[in-house]
């Protein structure tokens, strides 16, 4: 397909307003893509079948990158589950059916990594994705999401639908949810060590005992992925999107301390879950399929999502991943 003529086509990012789909939309534009519609959910509530009609009628659109979820940390996982699954599984396969019956061209279908079981050995391989039960605190939102690489191969075997499916690992950077009820590990942590730092406190409690690694990915090289499989990928395995970094959550803590300048001491509240003992992706299937490959260092990342922070407090502590 000749590429411009690929960037002239009508775009949907559903979650385009959001952390990841803000990124994924300068992505597009800086590729010269022109005519993008971004569904705000005060418009359309994408778990309401009528409103998912009504949001294709009015975008028209040739291609749907579908990055909107109901998303949270353990927490808010834990707090949530039955929302988490409904929510997610409702919006995902009643738009990738209509997207269908619509004749979109193509579908991209945004998985996560608490898709894989909870034991998957390190790291995690793609082909892996169905040897056991995912971590219970966020089985529900992992299964949800699940079944949208299972509707994307169904369609494609059946109608022949483009649909394709990408597994991104945890990601932070600027514009993530600071909000300490439903934020992931990093902007929590973050948040907590500044304000402690201004206010003078000993000591910032962390959940768990510190010994489960994570492998997190720098929110723009995570938009540079999906738009990369937007434009070349066109197969029915998923893909995983990492770094290849995998760190203790007890070391990540540590250097989020020492970045932000916090001069306390860390507890570890054993009693709050660890969630899964270790995640990190195999990362060779992104990089051979369509030249995937993460290019931000990981303090590189953690100081600018610092600075952001700092600059944008106010509006950064409300805001929800969209």
């Amino acid at each position: 397909m000749n590429t411009d003529s690929f960037w002239k086509k009508r775009f949907c990012v559903t979650g385009g307003a959001g952390f990841l789909g803000s990124f994924v939309v300068e992505k597009l534009r800086q590729r010269g893509a022109t005519d993008i519609f971004v569904p705000r959910k005060r418009d359309y509530d994408l778990v309401d079948p009528q409103a998912i009609r009504r949001m294709l009628e009015d975008a028209r659109p040739d291609i749907i990158i579908h990055l909107a979820a109901h998303v949270g940390g353990i927490g808010a996982n834990r707090m949530h589950p039955a929302e988490f699954f409904y929510d997610n599984l409702m919006m995902g396969v009643q738009l990738m059916h209509q997207a269908w019956q619509r004749g979109v061209e193509k579908f991209v279908a945004i998985g996560t990594v608490c898709a894989y079981p909870k034991y998957t050995p390190v790291p995690f391989k793609e082909d892996d994705l169905w040897n056991g039960y995912p971590e219970e605190t966020n089985a529900p939102y992992g299964l949800a999401k699940k079944m949208l690489l299972v509707q994307a191969q169904a369609y494609r075997q059946q109608y022949g639908f483009n649909a394709i499916y990408l597994l991104p690992v945890n990601l932070y950077g600027p514009r993530d949810n600071f909000d300490l009820e439903t934020s992931h590990v990093i902007p929590a942590l973050i948040r907590k060590c500044i304000e402690a730092q201004e206010q003078g406190l000993p000591e910032v409690v962390v959940w768990g005992d510190g010994s489960p690694t994570r492998e997190f990915l720098y929110v723009e090289d995570a938009a540079e992925g999906i738009v990369l499989a937007t434009e070349k990928y066109n197969g029915p395995e998923p893909v995983n999107l990492g770094s290849g970094m995998e760190i203790r959550i007890r070391d990540l803590a540590e250097m989020i301390r020492r970045l932000t300048g916090f001069k306390g001491r860390l507890v570890w509240d054993t009693s709050r879950p660890n969630g899964q003992p270790r995640r990190a992706l195999d990362t060779t299937r992104a990089e051979r399929y369509f030249g995937f490959k993460a290019q931000t260092p990981f303090e590189e990342g953690l100081r600018r999502t610092i600075a952001w922070y700092r600059e944008n407090r106010q509006a950064a502590r409300g805001v929800a991943s969209a």
